[in-house]
């Protein structure tokens, strides 16, 4: 009996190890020199870095939608639009208003199946309020948020934290403001959510 223990509590000590040998920081992951302060210090904080403008990001989306709908309670997720050009800005806009308004069930998976998949193109906001009015969102709502200080406000604190974040490329997963998770170091999208998995648990344990 006490040999069977000693073997099952090597055998778990091994995959252990071996689980924290497979994950290595400037190899699977980047370590933010200067880590950003999450909103909630009681929680680990996941946030992904995207844009609906980014193919990767679409691709991205169904699987990270499924990821985050299982996060226990104590992981806080959320999302930031990045703004590569100019061109990027009125959907980073659409985002925040979205949010604000608690329409992202409506538009944010519609938004990168407009652009991906039915080849659509958004030239102005008043393009964007229209289509997301097909979906049910108040139009003359959402133009007015668009323009809000609520709004600004958001803009402006999202790309203090992408900055800091030191973001390259999209989609990318911050874990906690201290851990960059890209699909280049991750090994693909499905590596990214396993490595975020390893670094939730590795805060979760520190806290």
């Amino acid at each position: 009996m006490l040999r069977k223990l000693a073997i099952g509590l090597l055998i778990t000590l091994t995959a252990v190890i071996a689980q924290a040998e497979e994950y290595k920081a400037g190899v699977n992951y980047d370590v933010i020199a200067m880590p950003v302060p999450t909103a909630d210090k009681a929680k680990v904080e996941v946030v992904e870095a995207f844009g609906y403008l980014c193919p990767h990001c679409a691709r991205f989306e169904p699987l990270l939608h499924s990821w985050t709908s299982k996060l226990p309670a104590d992981v806080n997720f959320e999302r930031v639009p990045v703004i590569f050009s100019r061109s990027w800005e009125p959907l980073a806009r659409a985002y925040y208003a979205s949010e604000i308004l608690n329409d992202l069930d409506k538009t944010h998976q519609a938004t990168f199946n407009a652009l991906h998949k039915e080849r659509r193109r958004f030239s102005s906001i008043d393009d964007l309020a229209d289509y997301y009015a097909g979906l049910g969102v108040d139009k003359d709502k959402f133009i007015k948020m668009n323009q809000s200080f609520a709004v600004n406000m958001r803009m402006n604190q999202g790309a203090s934290k992408l900055k800091g974040y030191g973001i390259q490329s999209v989609p990318t997963l911050i874990v906690n403001g201290k851990y960059r998770i890209t699909a280049d170091k991750a090994g693909g999208h499905a590596g990214m959510l396993k490595v975020a998995e390893y670094l939730i648990e590795q805060e979760r344990n520190a806290q």
